[in-house]
């Protein structure tokens, strides 16, 4: 069986929590068992909410990812516009169907250019007041692109710099009951060929190199793919600088199953390493969003069974 037709059964077949020993998440018609539990998949899922149900009510969409199985939702800033009705009717909303908002994204200024830093640090602090809103403790931030005057040198030390400074604004600071992390995501040079941050590997080095436990790293699978490859043993030799892990296929940025991704191994990899961050599918749908992401969940509901 290969790995599309396995990621399609596992619904049906509900072997993924079998093999953990727990009832299935769902049943043969991919509805929510009443005895199955988020905690019954070993590390913490979400999704990304650009990805899916893109023409449907904010409320609504939540509505959605909870019909798929999932308690966290990641955003890009959607609250911008928002009125402060706007934000009570969507915390109204993720209370009742018990959803965290876990990580959102949206700065617009560069972390490797030095002379954007004072500019950073003030978006960076205004954008704790919206997060402190809609209880969301982490915030995804970027590299920015190549500054051409300046050497790759200096642009790696500005990220480190930066995100040091960064660390200090949000020291000490919690958002639901949370400490507040600052997350460095990389991105592949195909969907940004200007952008500064495309390899795992020097992110980690970043990482290390700030050594605050305000700033962790966001692995995005689908971009490293992309960008240089060798995805596990980059996972293994870094799983604690590692706090959020975006998924989707290459190509196509669709489900895992789709492409050249091993998913199944990956997924396996998280839960022997005992990672206890969190996993988010960042996937556009080839069909039905809800089953699709359905079918993701249970995937990773199989990982502690081989």
């Amino acid at each position: 069986m290969n790995r599309r037709a396995f990621a399609r059964n596992l619904i049906g077949a509900g072997i993924g929590a079998a093999a953990l020993g727990q009832q299935p998440l769902l049943n043969a018609k991919g509805v929510r068992n009443p005895g199955a539990k988020v905690q019954d998949v070993p590390f913490k899922l979400s999704v990304m909410l650009w990805t899916v149900f893109r023409d449907l009510p904010f409320e609504r969409r939540l509505e959605k990812v909870a019909e798929a199985g999932y308690r966290n939702v990641e955003l890009v800033g959607e609250y911008e516009k928002w009125s402060p009705a706007d934000f009570d009717r969507a915390n109204a909303k993720r209370k009742e169907l018990a959803i965290s908002f876990d990580a959102t994204a949206g700065l617009k200024h560069s972390l490797c250019n030095p002379g954007q830093r004072d500019a950073l640090l003030a978006e960076l602090r205004a954008a704790l007041v919206p997060m402190e809103k809609i209880g969301c403790p982490s915030i995804i931030i970027l590299s920015g692109d190549v500054v051409p005057t300046l050497s790759r040198e200096i642009q790696h030390q500005s990220c480190i710099d930066g995100l040091k400074a960064g660390a200090d604004l949000v020291a000490d600071k919690k958002i639901h009951g949370e400490p507040v992390q600052i997350l460095l995501e990389n991105i592949d040079p195909e969907e940004n060929p200007k952008y500064y941050l495309t390899s795992v590997a020097e992110g980690f080095e970043i990482i290390k190199a700030v050594n605050r436990p305000q700033v962790q790293f966001l692995y995005d699978f689908f971009h490293e793919q992309i960008s240089e490859g060798n995805l596990i043993e980059k996972l293994e030799k870094n799983i604690e600088h590692v706090a959020l892990v975006h998924v989707a296929d290459v190509p196509g940025r669709h489900e895992p199953g789709t492409g050249e991704i091993n998913y199944e191994s990956i997924f396996r990899k998280l839960f022997e390493l005992k990672y206890r961050g969190m996993v988010a599918m960042e996937f556009l749908p080839t069909s039905d969003p809800v089953g699709k992401l359905r079918a993701a969940r249970e995937m990773t509901m199989n990982a502690g069974g081989k």
